[in-house]
């Protein structure tokens, strides 16, 4: 036998676990970077790292606010090159949206060329535009050279990058984010900078403010594309406090007269993030399968700001009605969910409130404050090192000069001098004591400067200068000083910059005739968009309703003669006619004990046979149509079935909002729906198929939603032929076999109990056994 040896090699690198073990790590490998690299925004510069490296790469290029434009192909690349190891039409893609007015409410990049459109309409190819950064983005920029923030190596070591940017304002909420991680996710609607900056200097002043308190400073988002947010205040609450909930955002619209009392509806901002093309999509096909009867046509006439036409149908149309059903029917009012999950230290998710998330932006501007404090503090003193060279140099001139004309090492003769004893060159003021040299010997940077010293540096009046920056920086350093030490100068200088943040990007701000300070987003009551009446959706206009023995039902325009000879299919005849108004609403009951609902408006048109009934309500083939008639909530119906069980049941409770129907009268195996009628009276006449009338009071009828009901007369044999109601008084009434109305009064000898058998009719009763 061969012998099977390992193939593995000796001293191989391979490790053998298991694969649930192995998936694992790796599959948290992966949601971990998903969650802190890609999907999640820092709360402290509300970034997301591409958005980062992007701005980062754009400061590396010198592509300020005042300065010029650079094709977004080398941004894009130079980004992927240095910082962003992924694909550029990804970056571009977030590079393009930084620049959407429409998407991000303070743009952080400017871009000139085709960045797209509110319709939908993707940016031109990163070859044809051209890009810079804004004045907001410098503001989250600012600081980076002093050593604001940490720096980490990029992702092959060349170069190094900012973990996060110093930000002057509280991005996060200012521009918001949205993202889908692995196993959470993050939605946070734009903010006003100016209310923002207000809630983090009230949040200085008083640290244990409340969050609803912070709602009297930003009471809800500030959309780029403006809109009415119709959101309960409390609910609004809620959701800041928690950090999860939503918001309800209509569209702006007003009525504009046309004159002669024509008018139409005119919209003027849309729902964030809702692409305008679609949106006049859905509208239109609401107008196209009728489920708003009272809009005739929208219509686009926007050129760089919104402007929607809505025309309704008629004149008489209340405009608010008419905005209801469209709020409930398209985009025209929309939800943004609000999940407030960041990196709230750049490296745990939370899901935060308002509070959480505007203190973290306050304690990475503390340390940015310091760190910057440090850094000045630092150059400073290397300064004050340098200027104090420079004095002795000035007040040892002569020698300064010998030593650098005449020694072969002037550095080091200049480092080996004891100043201390030099001689001091005279001075014309009598009361001039200049300052005393901060050592005997000059250190290697006060040399190397007073080496590098131009000659017009020498003149009288360059010394008085280096004097005044002197005491200037030894002023400048004890103030940073103070500033280190103490806790409140620290806050109040937050303060100050928070209030020329607002001062800039406030109100006031202005670009090209654009208000882009001020809040777009208002706040209103919703109300209640009640149900609407049909009557108030569709012009009334008269027709006759027509439908055959076969289920072929149509809509004739106008009242027309109900004995008028109408055509048919080959085979088929009229069964039921009536004079209708398009406002109506019709019933249909079926043989399966069914009631259905049918609009009038809906109906086919007169010109031809009209359409099956089946093809609009789901009436099942083997089931008859025992009555069509106009729907009247008011009324009381008497439903009975073929057994001879009956009952009473109110109109209203039988009208089906969809296509199945509802049923009321229950009915099993051989037993059909037979009977309804319209109850009018105080009593009840039933035939039965042995011709036995029975008459007895309607109130022993019980009245019912739905049921099989009670007997209302007995047989030996066979079943129910007809029941009708009438009042006593009155008479009931039928049609004798000449085609007379017999009236019958004495009525006492078929009167009793119900679920009695009866009594033969009267002479003259019709041999079909109906009552009409």
């Amino acid at each position: 036998m061969s012998q099977i040896t390992d193939p593995t090699p000796p001293g191989s690198q391979d490790v053998s676990e298991p694969l649930r073990r192995a998936l694992g790590d790796r599959y948290l490998t992966y949601a971990l970077s998903t969650i802190m690299h890609r999907a999640l925004p820092d709360a402290r510069d509300g970034l997301k790292p591409v958005h980062r490296r992007i701005l980062y790469a754009m400061h590396r290029l010198r592509l300020n606010s005042t300065g010029g434009f650079l094709k977004s192909a080398k941004i894009s690349g130079d980004t992927m090159g240095d910082f962003h190891p992924h694909g550029d039409a990804a970056i571009y893609d977030a590079m393009a949206r930084l620049a959407q007015e429409f998407n991000v409410r303070y743009p952080l990049v400017d871009g000139q060329g085709n960045f797209g459109n509110i319709d939908g309409d993707n940016p031109a190819a990163s070859r044809y535009t051209e890009a810079r950064m804004t004045a907001v983005a410098e503001a989250l920029l600012e600081g980076l050279a002093e050593n604001a923030v940490d720096f980490r190596d990029n992702y092959d070591g060349r170069l190094t990058e900012p973990v996060v940017l110093p930000a002057q304002f509280p991005n996060l909420l200012a521009n918001g984010s949205s993202g889908i991680a692995v196993g959470m996710a993050t939605n946070i609607p734009p903010h006003n900078i100016a209310e923002l900056c207000d809630a983090c200097i009230h949040l200085i002043k008083t640290p244990d403010a409340r969050d609803d308190t912070l709602l009297n400073y930003v009471p809800g988002p500030d959309f780029p594309t403006g809109g009415i947010i119709v959101e309960p205040p409390e609910n609004i609450a809620t959701a800041y406090r928690t950090g999860k909930g939503g918001f309800r955002l209509r569209c702006r619209w007003e009525v504009e007269d046309l004159g002669r009392g024509q008018w139409q509806i005119v919209v003027t901002e849309i729902p964030y993030q809702v692409q305008k093309s679609k949106l006049i999509e859905k509208i239109a096909e609401t107008i196209q399968t009728k489920k708003i009867p009272i809009l005739g046509d929208v219509r686009d006439e926007s050129a760089e700001d919104i402007r929607l036409i809505l025309e309704p149908r008629s004149k008489n149309v209340d405009p608010e009605v008419l905005m209801g059903m469209l709020y409930r029917n398209s985009d025209l009012e929309v939800r943004f969910s609000l999940n407030m999950n960041v990196l709230i230290d750049g490296v745990t998710p939370k899901v935060c409130s308002m509070k959480e998330v505007l203190q973290a932006f306050l304690d990475h501007r503390r340390e940015v404050l310091q760190r910057r404090s440090l850094f000045r503090m630092e150059k400073i003193d290397h300064r004050l090192e340098v200027l104090e060279g420079f004095i002795v140099a000035f007040l040892n001139l002569d020698r300064v000069i010998d030593i650098i004309r005449y020694d072969d090492d002037p550095k080091a003769a200049l480092m080996a001098e004891d100043w201390s004893k030099a001689h001091v060159r005279a001075r014309d003021e009598a009361d001039y004591v200049p300052p005393a040299p901060g050592g005997s010997e000059l250190s290697e940077v006060q040399a190397e400067a007073i080496l590098n010293m131009r000659l017009r540096s020498l003149r009288r009046l360059e010394e008085m200068e280096l004097l005044r920056e002197q005491s200037a920086l030894m002023e400048e350093r004890a103030g940073l000083e103070d500033l280190l030490e103490s806790d409140e100068l620290q806050w109040n200088s937050i303060t100050d910059q928070l209030r020329a943040t607002k001062k800039q990007f406030g109100k006031d701000w202005v670009i090209d005739s654009v208000d882009c300070g001020a809040r777009r987003t208002t706040f209103a009551e919703a109300g209640e968009v009640e149900d609407v009446p049909i009557e108030a959706m569709i012009d009334r206009e008269p027709i006759t309703v027509v439908c055959s023995e076969m289920g072929w039902i149509r809509a004739m325009t106008g009242h027309i003669d109900l004995n008028r000879e109408l055509k048919f299919k080959d085979g088929d005849g009229p069964s039921f006619i009536f004079h209708a108004e398009t406002t109506d609403r019709l019933l249909v009951f079926g043989s399966n004990g069914r009631f259905y609902t049918i609009s009038a408006v809906n109906l086919p048109g007169g010109r031809g046979m009209g359409e099956p009934l089946r093809l609009i309500v789901d009436l099942p083939n083997e089931a008859q149509i025992i009555a069509l008639f106009i729907h009247d909530p008011a009324r009381k119906l008497l439903v009975a079935s073929s057994a001879g069980d009956g009952f009473i049941v109110p109109e209203a409770e039988v009208a089906a909002q969809t296509r199945s129907g509802k049923q009321a009268l229950n009915v099993r195996g051989d037993v059909r729906a037979m009977i309804c009628s319209a109850v009018k009276g105080d009593h009840v006449a039933v035939v039965g198929e042995n011709r036995k009338v029975l008459v007895f009071p309607l109130d022993e009828l019980p009245q019912m939603g739905r049921g099989k009901g009670v007997r209302l007369q007995k047989y030996k044999d066979g079943g129910l032929s007809d029941a009708t109601t009438f009042v006593l008084e009155e008479g009931l009434s039928w049609l004798d076999p000449a085609g007379r109305t017999r009236t019958e009064t004495a009525l006492q000898e078929w009167t009793a109990k119900r679920a009695t058998a009866g009594r033969m009719a009267p002479r003259g009763f019709p041999r079909d056994n109906r009552f009409n």
